[in-house]
């Protein structure tokens, strides 16, 4: 059955297939590096996006592949990818991730400058991880801690999560309430104070999956 999740997986498939990421596999067919990325995949009020048959052709000529076997790929089950054990994702201190240049328009690293740690947990592009700094996140985070964040994650309330405003402002926080017009902040340390932020201030909003402590 062609279904819009089928064609999306097959896409992240056959990237996989070819050690690409799906940025990586975007860059190699001449496509802008984010025309894969899953914050494409959904448009407001989560009406589906689907790539375009001259973006699937491109992929496929890029990598050799034929449109057999793309239909093939949007069979597989998931657990048929193998398993390349940890994957290396980018890493950058909270100053850094506020800067220019870091983060591509769909939120997610890109460029030079990043490190990379081994993170056995899910792949994807919009997974990358925060070296803390100060101490705006204490008792739960403490300063040179790193926590990964996936953007890919759903955030409901109570979540702990990394937002970046289109100033270039990087905090972490508690999420307590989401509206499709502001965001409520609870601060993780009680002598910083929690936020309130309208939706058009928000770059991006991810959910920390993981701290090394």
């Amino acid at each position: 059955m062609l279904s819009h999740s089928r064609i999306w997986a097959a896409i992240d498939r056959l990237a996989a297939r070819n050690d690409l990421t799906p940025s990586g596999l975007a860059r190699r067919a001449g496509l802008d590096p984010t025309t894969f990325n899953r914050s494409k995949r959904v448009a407001g009020g989560g009406r589906q996006r689907w790539p375009s048959t001259e973006s699937i052709a491109k992929i496929l000529e890029a990598t050799g592949a034929d449109i057999d076997q793309f239909v093939a790929l949007m069979g597989e089950r998931r657990h048929a990818k193998r398993d390349r054990g940890p994957m290396p994702i980018p890493v950058i201190g909270f100053a850094q991730a506020g800067e220019g240049g870091f983060f591509d328009d769909g939120g997610f690293p890109v460029g030079q400058g990043w490190d990379e740690i081994g993170f056995p947990g899910p792949d994807g592009d919009n997974v990358f991880a925060l070296e803390v700094s100060g101490d705006s996140m204490l008792p739960l985070y403490r300063d040179g801690d790193t926590i990964i964040v996936s953007c890919d994650t759903l955030c409901r309330r109570g979540d702990r999560v990394v937002v970046k405003t289109r100033e270039g402002e990087v905090m972490a926080k508690v999420l307590q309430r989401k509206t499709a017009r502001a965001v409520d902040l609870a601060s993780l340390n009680p002598s910083h104070p929690d936020r309130t932020l309208a939706a058009s201030e928000i770059d991006w909003i991810g959910r920390i999956i993981w701290a090394s402590q």
